[in-house]
């Protein structure tokens, strides 16, 4: 199951890169949504390598994610692979200057079952794809709003 978005920025390629490589960021957000994450501290900070591990309780069962960052092009984007419970997720997030002054930003999450239970769970979530592709979508939108101007 895929779920993607692209947003046209008005701000350079540099500070949209900077932005969304921000992962002390994002740590501090899921913090204030209620997921429990860390950073591997023998992993090397923001470079390839970068290590998370995360919990939080979704529809009343929690969940372990495991999360690496396994690609990282500086002022281009990235790409972060994680797994959790027989589901595995890469998450990509790619940038493209339009111009000195605008940026595509495109970001997707594609799931993949390995076991059958998941299998089971994505099967159920395609159910409501369309509600949880809006909301993908709409976050993505509401970053994006923040950086542009």
């Amino acid at each position: 199951m895929k779920f993607s978005s692209r947003e046209d920025i008005d701000a350079p390629i540099d500070r949209v890169f900077e932005a969304v490589s921000d992962f002390d960021a994002f740590e501090r957000r899921m913090l204030r949504r209620g997921v429990d994450i860390t950073r591997d501290d023998a992993s090397p900070i923001d470079e390839v390598g970068t290590c998370w591990k995360a919990k939080f309780t979704w529809r009343g069962r929690s969940y372990d994610v495991d999360a690496e960052l396994v690609g990282l092009q500086p002022g281009e984007g990235y790409v972060i692979d994680s797994r959790s419970n027989g589901v595995e997720c890469r998450g990509v997030v790619d940038l493209v200057a339009l111009s000195k002054t605008r940026t595509r930003m495109f970001v997707s999450i594609d799931l993949k079952p390995t076991t059958i239970s998941a299998r089971l769970m994505l099967q159920s979530l395609r159910l409501v794809k369309g509600n949880l592709s809006r909301r993908f979508k709409g976050r993505v939108q509401e970053f994006a709003a923040g950086l542009s101007g």
